[in-house]
């Protein structure tokens, strides 16, 4: 039967397939094709290899989420059309493994079952304490932005269910750094390790995995079963934590229904007895439990061709992804000591920049230095030129004063000479003077003796008197200043300025930082300790202070499952009856 064409009336259906991250449209669809053919389809169009984990989901007219059955056409199941006509199915996992990290083969499988969970998450499906809450998210993160970036804006709505954000008295920038501080923990993760890691994680949640149903006991009480990888656990009020009691795979023998009433029997051949809701669910009751039995006892046998053919290619393109991640890394690492060599050359560039303008700032300094000392050396060389003339001037002058003086001491000893002369002259002359004086006396005295008989009287006075020519001395003063030659110009003052070299080796970086690994229970408890204080009380759910009682018993999702199973299969029942 074609899967697109016509059936025999010529009518097509317009089909709708929403994944996870996608959103198909698949039109001249045939109505009267079988479940399993439209699911191939979608595993095809999306290259899904694994199918036996997913279905295909619709809501049907009671509002109640129903799988589509794969061994019956299409046009049979109770589909409720949209407006436009159209069916409307969600891609979704349907079956969940027991150990995610060994079961789940192909990248796609593993972010189909990433963004499931992811949105369970938020969406307050499944129940996720605080502080697992902040630890998915930094991982959440990690495998959409890689590693930590501050730039990267954190939407808490996108990160933490509301009910986290409502229970703590803690504002957005509180969140944000808490996740931001164990996002940088799972720095050097890719996208795939970062998403297996969240899903490792998530699946020792309480309710990871679990599918619950609305049923009822023997006496009326309203009741849940949960289906889930490892078993069958009846859950009672709003307690979807604790089973009371629970089964395991290995313990169920067989399950059926007739109407609404559901029994299933053990190995010990009891039966436990319950009445569903709603009819309708039934069958998706029996096909989950079918279902997850058949991939649980699938398990525990060796894988087939197909799988291992998978697993081999799984592992090879693992390998390569490793092998070009570890390129990635070495070519980031390269890329980073690049960058740093790069910034280390802008800063010593920068810094021989300031050193090049400081020198030239020195050597434009020393040049008008230079040029200024050049014209006083000009000016001083002019300077001793006129000294130097000075100089020669003065000595010639010295010269001729010392002549004029030898003359002048000549005409000295001439002059005191003749001034001894001349005293002795004088002398002479003042005897001689004296000697006349007394003979006119006498001859007067002698006049007067004889009367006034007159005489002719001749003065012999032979006034012989030698002038004493007065030499005046020439007084020669030190006309001569001492003329001072100013000293040699002084050299000219360098200014060496050191230019530092470059260093010859680069600094080594720093080992990388060896990420301390924690126990996951340990960083939970960490975790748990930052956030407790400001734990709000009023706030709490009853699924947070169930949880909280778990934590403090230390019990743990796989004690509490061990602890339910405990027992006969005859007592649970009895358990159960008595709910």
């Amino acid at each position: 039967m074609s899967l697109l064409g016509s059936s025999g009336n010529g009518k097509t259906w317009h089909v709708k397939v929403t994944t996870m991250d996608a959103d198909l449209d698949l039109s001249s669809i045939d109505p009267c094709i079988m479940g399993r053919e439209l699911f191939d389809l979608v595993c095809r169009a999306i290259g899904l290899r694994e199918i036996w984990y997913f279905g295909l989901q619709y809501t049907n007219k009671k509002q109640i989420p129903c799988w589509l059955e794969m061994d019956k056409k299409v046009n049979k199941q109770e589909i409720p059309k949209q407006d436009d006509g159209s069916l409307h199915l969600l891609f979704l996992v349907k079956f969940f493994p027991e150990e995610v990290e060994e079961e789940l083969i192909q990248d796609i499988t593993r972010h189909l079952f990433f963004l499931q969970i992811k949105q369970s998450i938020l969406n307050m499906d499944l129940y996720c304490p605080a502080e697992a809450s902040v630890l998915l998210a930094s991982y959440a993160v990690q495998a959409i932005y890689g590693d930590c970036d501050g730039d990267v804006q954190l939407e808490l709505s996108k990160l933490l269910p509301q009910c986290v954000l409502d229970q703590y008295d803690m504002s957005p920038q509180m969140w944000e750094e808490r996740i931001r501080r164990w996002w940088t923990n799972n720095n050097g993760l890719s996208c795939e390790e970062a998403e297996m890691e969240y899903l490792k994680i998530a699946q020792d949640l309480e309710m990871y995995g679990i599918q619950y149903f609305p049923i009822c006991n023997q006496k009326e009480t309203d009741l849940h079963l949960g289906v889930s990888a490892h078993g069958v656990g009846i859950y009672k009020g709003a307690d979807r934590i604790t089973p009371r009691p629970f089964f395991g795979w290995s313990e169920i023998k067989n399950i059926s229904f007739k109407n609404k009433r559901f029994n299933i029997k053990t190995m010990d051949k009891s039966a436990i007895t319950f009445r569903s809701i709603d009819a309708s669910v039934n069958k998706t009751i029996l096909d989950l439990c079918i279902g997850t039995h058949s991939l649980y006892l699938r398990r525990r046998q060796p894988d087939s061709l197909e799988v291992q053919q998978m697993k081999v290619q799984a592992k090879e393109e693992r390998l390569r992804r490793q092998q070009e991640h570890s390129r990635y890394e070495r070519e980031k690492d390269y890329r980073a000591e690049v960058e740093r060599e790069r910034d280390r050359l802008k800063t010593d560039l920068e810094m021989l920049s300031d050193q090049m303008r400081n020198i030239q700032n020195a050597m434009k300094r020393t040049e008008e230095t230079a040029e200024l000392l050049a014209e006083k050396a000009r000016v001083s060389e002019e300077e001793a030129l006129v000294l130097s003339k000075r100089a020669s001037e003065a000595e010639a002058e010295c010269q001729r004063i010392k002549i004029a003086q030898i003359k002048a001491e000549e005409s000295k000893m001439t002059l005191e000479r003749k001034a001894r002369e001349a005293e002795l002259i004088a002398a002479r002359l003042i005897q001689e003077s004296e000697r006349r004086a007394r003979e006119a006396e006498a001859s007067r005295n002698n006049l007067l003796a004889a009367g006034n008989r007159s005489y002719p009287v001749n003065y012999p006075y032979d006034s012989q008197i030698a002038g004493a020519e007065y030499g005046g001395g020439t007084y020669f003063g030190d006309q001569y200043q001492r003329a001072t030659v100013p000293p040699d110009p002084s050299a000219n003052r360098a200014f060496c300025t050191d230019i530092s070299s470059l260093k010859a080796e680069i600094e080594k970086e720093r080992s990388e930082y060896n990420q301390k690994s924690r126990h996951l229970q340990e960083q939970l408890s960490d975790l748990r300790g930052e956030i407790d204080s400001l734990k709000v009380d009023d706030r709490q759910t009853e699924l947070d202070r169930i949880h909280a009682e778990h934590v403090n018993a230390g019990e743990d999702k796989y004690s509490t499952l061990r602890k339910s199973a405990a027992g006969s299969a005859r007592a649970r029942i009895q358990l159960f009856d008595g709910l």
